[in-house]
């Protein structure tokens, strides 16, 4: 139990590598005032929901996640796919465009925001 305690996000990434999301994300509840200023927990906060498939809860978690860290092109790439779940192409297009600023030759990006802006 100690190591708990000491390494909380190591016992988080091991209940999502168990797939036992649920948990996880009681567990990530309980935890998260120690980590209210780290974009690694609030991208792994969302990305369980993303999972869990709530792209709308993903979706505050790894603003949260963006607004500690903005350039992150991971978590721009679920925030991506979350707004796509959700059928929102303006915001998924503002996302491709935000990662290819971040990373110019990022291909799947600028695929992506190609075949979407000829939909």
């Amino acid at each position: 139990m100690v190591g708990f305690i000491i390494h909380p996000k190591r016992h988080l990434h091991k209940l999502i590598n168990q797939g036992e999301y649920i948990e996880a994300i009681e567990y990530a509840k309980s935890i998260e005032d120690k980590f209210e200023n780290d974009s690694d927990f609030w991208f792994i906060f969302g990305s369980i929901y993303f999972i869990l498939e709530d792209a709308t809860k993903a979706l505050s978690y790894l603003e949260k996640s963006l607004s500690l860290k903005n350039d992150d092109v991971e978590t721009l790439i679920i925030k991506t796919n979350a707004h796509l779940f959700l059928e929102q192409k303006d915001e998924a297009i503002k996302c491709c465009k935000r990662i290819i600023h971040i990373e110019p030759d990022n291909y799947e990006a600028q695929g992506l925001l190609e075949k979407l802006e000829n939909i």
